[in-house]
């Protein structure tokens, strides 16, 4: 038996409407919709939008000139079309394509939503790793996945490639992942090595609850012969990337790795860049300042790197980590005086107003909020910038 064509259908249903313009385009919508066709439907769409606004159904090079008005809905009209088709295509499991036609809207919490009922899976990783992280979507979750799926190393490169440069939100959701997973491979690893040991020592157990900490400081046998239980190059990396971090518990988690670190053969514990050359010990003793741990003397080892590091050689970033851990401390004036005194003159003073600004913004105080906004003003009279000038004396907070 033949089966009937269903274009052949279609076909039918349009000669039969074919004196009534809007009916003929209804046909067509209603086919590509009933079809599944999302691609055709996109494009179904639009004739029929622009056949209700009376213009030819088709472009071309020679379209004149519309009013504002007439402009107005059709661009309203194809965004509803793009939302429509997206989907369709989300339904349909086609993530990349899904987000193609959802981007000119702008309505990044729908793609969300719509991407998070997706399953992600080895077949669709790639694409789901372009629209959640490339395009941050949902940065902590695509990042999860490369984890899952790619590993430490992998995710470490994606970090570095594609996360770094994003914002300080996208940063912190990619981080986490990485901080956690490798403090929990880390800690099943040590656990599980030590139970190895307790046969012959019944004193060497670990219970299920203790913490990386707290076994390797009962059990410092862990590291002879230079043994370590994870790539070393992988425990720098996450201690680095992990200092974006806000979570009293997770900067917990990274002091901990670093006391791991720290107990490595000297063969593994690679130097670092300036103000963290001597890595395991430096990021200690950074992270024992944010946990509140001998803060004071924390601050005055950054304090003596970021007023002594050679900045043509070092760059900034000293003086950057001193500021930085300043204003996370609440010290966010001193912060301000600190930048104003040590950021070096050749930098322009346009990279460093927004920079300050923020601080500014972090102080309660009002009387120290209006201090250091003074600061902020004599720093852009004394550098001559009058685009900063206005910008500190606009902008206070309410």
């Amino acid at each position: 038996m033949i089966e009937p064509n269903p274009s052949s259908t279609i076909f039918e249903r349009l000669c039969k409407t074919r004196d009534d313009k809007a009916k003929v385009l209804s046909e067509m919508v209603a086919h590509f919709r009933e079809t599944s066709q999302p691609m055709e439907l996109f494009e179904a769409l639009k004739m029929q939008i622009r056949g209700r606004l009376n213009l030819p159904l088709t472009t071309s090079e020679h379209d004149q000139s519309r009013p504002e008005e007439i402009e107005h809905q059709l661009e309203m009209g194809l965004l509803d079309a793009c939302r429509e088709v997206s989907d369709m295509l989300f339904a349909e499991g086609k993530v990349a394509e899904g987000w193609m036609y959802l981007r000119p809207t702008g309505d990044k919490e729908m793609g969300r939503k719509r991407i998070a009922e997706i399953a992600i899976t080895e077949e669709n990783l790639d694409a789901m790793v372009q629209v959640l992280v490339n395009e941050g979507l949902d940065v902590g979750r695509g990042f999860a996945a490369v984890v899952k799926f790619q590993g430490t190393c992998n995710s470490i490169t994606l970090y570095e490639q594609a996360i770094a440069s994003q914002g300080k939100r996208n940063q912190q959701a990619a981080a986490s992942v990485l901080l956690n997973h490798l403090y929990d491979e880390l800690v099943d690893l040590v656990r599980a090595d030590i139970t190895r040991r307790s046969r012959s020592n019944a004193d060497a157990r670990a219970t299920e609850h203790e913490t990386l900490l707290q076994m390797i400081t009962a059990c410092p046998s862990l590291f002879d012969q230079d043994h370590y239980h994870l790539d070393t190059t992988h425990l720098a990396s996450t201690i680095r990337i992990a200092s974006i971090l806000d979570d009293p518990q997770e900067q917990q988690r990274a002091f901990e790795l670093c006391q791991y670190g720290r107990r490595l053969a000297a063969t593994y514990q690679y130097p670092g860049d300036e103000p963290f050359v001597d890595f395991y010990p430096a990021y200690s003793a950074y992270y024992s300042v944010l946990l509140g741990n001998n803060r004071e003397a924390g601050l005055k080892l950054f304090e003596r790197k970021a007023r002594t590091l050679d900045t043509k050689k070092h760059g900034t970033a000293g003086i950057e980590t001193y500021i930085d851990l300043l204003d996370r401390c609440g010290q966010s004036a001193t912060a301000i005086q600190v930048a104003v005194d040590l950021v070096p003159s050749d930098v322009p003073s346009q990279r460093l107003i927004p920079r300050l600004l923020e601080l500014r913004n972090h102080i309660d105080s009002a009387e120290q909020r209006e201090r250091a906004t003074e600061t902020i003003l004599d720093y852009c009279r004394t550098h001559n910038d009058v685009l900063g000038y206005t910008a500190a004396m606009l902008s206070l907070p309410n």
